[in-house]
């Protein structure tokens, strides 16, 4: 392959990538701002401190089936983007946890909490479900 021919190929793949490149940032950022509201919680368990793996389900309130699933992170944190506008939404959180008392296993234990939340447009509202037995 001659030189002239392999920066002609060259030339025209960084071209090709390039137009992808920005083909992909216009895409991205439509000029249209999303429009919705954030919860954004902390579990924490019965010692008052997060707890990492809680099953975090949100759903309005009225209606039986749940909407989002989530799980806690190592912080206990969970966050989920909702529609904006006043709605009230129920935040319940269920895990097992097996306590060790002097290096032995304890007989498992369901620890279960709810809230609930109020969202009156974009906003973020912050807040902390408790687990209890």
């Amino acid at each position: 392959m001659s030189t002239d021919r392999r920066r002609f190929a060259f030339a025209t793949a960084l071209w090709l990538t390039l137009l992808g490149i920005g083909s992909l940032a216009c895409a991205a950022f439509d000029g249209k701002q999303k429009d919705y509201g954030l919860l954004f919680g902390t579990a924490f368990g019965p010692d008052e401190r997060p707890m990492y793996g809680v099953k975090v389900t949100i759903r309005p309130v009225g209606k039986k089936h749940p909407t989002y699933d989530l799980l806690s992170d190592h912080r206990g944190e969970f966050a989920q983007r909702l529609p904006p506008g006043p709605c009230d939404y129920l935040v319940t959180g269920e895990v097992e946890i097996t306590p060790i008392e002097n290096g032995k296993a304890q007989k498992k234990k369901h620890l279960k909490g709810e809230a609930t939340v109020h969202l009156d447009g974009q906003e973020r509202r912050d807040f902390s479900l408790h687990m209890k037995e």
